[in-house]
């Protein structure tokens, strides 16, 4: 009967420790120390942040808000960028149409930005290269 109860307590003991999994494993983090978000990319920001007014496939709403997708406004980097910081109001042009509007600044940091505009550059039908967070920090810096 001891033989039994002992085999019995091991066993318990065995199972206790084996799903308590292993203490020294590397990839939960030690106690104290925050876990890391996942850097979120252009997409997930334009998806957060401007697909509500230029629409998922970027071709805006017509009359209302200009589109995003083959955009000839693209083409001045620096003009776009200053957009996206510091908003604007008034009449702009794109591909031939005027657009009258509001876009309010963009509550984002330059990594941000800059990963947001690169989808846009990259995406929706556009050709433009990347966006650097050097390049809008010095455009925020200028204004």
């Amino acid at each position: 009967m001891n033989k039994l109860r002992c085999a019995s307590t091991i066993a318990v003991l065995l199972f206790t420790l084996a799903s308590c999994g292993d203490a020294n494993n590397k990839s939960k983090p030690s106690d104290g120390e925050p876990v890391a978000a996942a850097k979120p990319t252009g997409e997930d920001i334009y998806k957060k942040n401007c697909v509500a007014c230029h629409q998922g496939n970027g071709e805006g709403v017509p009359g209302a808000f200009p589109p995003l997708a083959k955009s000839d406004y693209l083409a001045d980097k620096e003009k776009t960028i200053s957009q996206v910081i510091k908003g604007s109001s008034g009449e702009i042009t794109v591909n031939g149409k005027t657009f009258t509007g509001t876009m309010p600044a963009q509550q984002l940091n330059d990594d941000e930005v800059a990963a947001v505009l690169t989808y846009v550059y990259g995406n929706l039908g556009n050709s433009g290269g990347a966006v650097t967070p050097a390049e809008v920090k010095a455009i925020r810096d200028k204004h």
